[in-house]
């Protein structure tokens, strides 16, 4: 059973560690990357202690490729035509 259910708004976006975090009480943070959220995954792990979270979020946020950025729209370049 898991320590407690946490939404993924809730959770903070770590770029040092490539992960959301949340606060664990054991004063560590429980964590879980974007590629674990696209799998499906929804338990957060605390990498010093037993605990877990349950990570609610909704999947079809996370589907798609594996870009570490958004996606931005294309710039439209001058085409020089002869």
């Amino acid at each position: 059973m898991s320590y407690d259910d946490v939404e993924i708004e809730d959770m903070e976006w770590n770029e040092e560690l490539q992960a959301y975090t949340y606060p664990c009480p054991c004063g560590d943070l429980f964590q879980i990357t974007k590629d674990d959220l696209r799998l499906g995954e929804d338990i957060a792990r605390c990498p010093s202690c037993s605990l877990y979270i349950t990570v609610i979020y909704n999947a079809e946020d996370f589907a798609g490729g594996t870009s570490k950025k958004p996606l931005e729209p294309s710039k439209q370049q001058p085409v020089a035509v002869a």
